[in-house]
């Protein structure tokens, strides 16, 4: 008899290389889910950007059309009653000496000058960061009227309010009253002292470190109806006529929209600066 052939010797692999395998897997591993985790971060990121931006963009669109709508429908609307007092604008935009609406014509001012206002002497409104339009945008329906139409700051959220005009009441309480919120995360007014790295991420949307108007305001000059229409300036001019409510031409926006995430890898604020203009269509009252 013959005896069976043994088998080869089997070898496997020591301690030493699994470790090192192992150790190469953990690696690569690491690697692997700290790139994830980063895209997975940025895409938050840029998803957020591109959510504010299409939020804003809508608000800004919005707040065109309203401003194109200003002052309408003009007073010819009268019908001679007390009830047709809200069937037509008695100014584009609401705003008066105070106290009381309508009043005496004020003065337009920005950086917080001027002379407008609905209410109390406290009241800034007309200015940087409010906007009180005078207006019916459903002048399709029978029974639509005039309406007030409030653009807000109020921390970091732009508020809209919408009122039905009401002869004797006063503009500025009763579209505070309805404000909701418009467009979140304005930071016009606030980055520059609340968010360190705002001038450094964006050096040129906050020249000198200061807020940046939301509104901005143009007015005719002269201010008579002309044909073809008069020029346009700033309505900064210290003429009463020129520089008043009634006589506002364009409105010029300027929202700067903050990411609610700063940047993954920067960490730096993600901002996004809007730019629009709305000019009235309707003649001066």
């Amino acid at each position: 008899m013959k005896r069976a052939p043994g088998k080869a010797p089997e070898f496997g692999f020591t301690l030493i290389e699994l470790l090192t395998a192992l150790g190469i897997f953990l690696l690569i591993s690491g690697a692997a889910f700290t790139l994830l985790s980063s895209s997975q971060q940025r895409y938050r990121t840029e998803s957020q950007v591109l959510n504010s931006f299409q939020e804003a963009r809508l608000g800004l669109d919005q707040i065109v059309r309203d401003v194109d709508d200003s002052g309408f429908p003009p007073p010819t609307f009268n019908d001679g009653t007390g009830a047709g007092a809200v069937q037509f604008a008695t100014s584009p935009f609401a705003w008066s000496v105070p106290s009381g609406y309508p009043g005496a014509s004020c003065q337009i001012g920005t950086a917080g000058g001027g002379t407008c206002s609905t209410a109390t002497a406290a009241d800034t409104a007309p200015g940087d960061f409010d906007l009180i339009i005078e207006t019916n945008p459903n002048i399709q329906d029978p029974g639509s009227q005039v309406q007030w139409i409030r653009y807000q700051l109020i921390g970091t959220t732009l508020m809209r309010g919408v009122a039905n005009k009401v002869v004797g009441d006063d503009p500025d309480a009763d579209t505070s009253a309805a404000g909701v919120p418009f467009v979140q995360n304005v930071v016009n007014k606030v980055c520059p002292p609340q968010i360190a790295n705002c001038q450094t991420a964006y050096p040129g949307l906050f020249p000198g470190g200061n807020p940046v108007p939301i509104f901005a305001y143009i007015c005719d000059n002269p201010p008579v109806p002309q044909s073809p229409p008069p020029p346009t300036i700033v309505c900064r001019s210290a003429s009463p006529v020129i520089n008043s409510p009634a006589n506002i031409r364009e409105v010029t926006i300027t929202l700067i929209v903050a990411a609610p995430l700063p940047d993954a890898t920067t960490g730096q604020p993600r901002l996004v600066q809007l730019l629009g203009r709305g000019r009235r269509i309707n003649p001066n009252l």
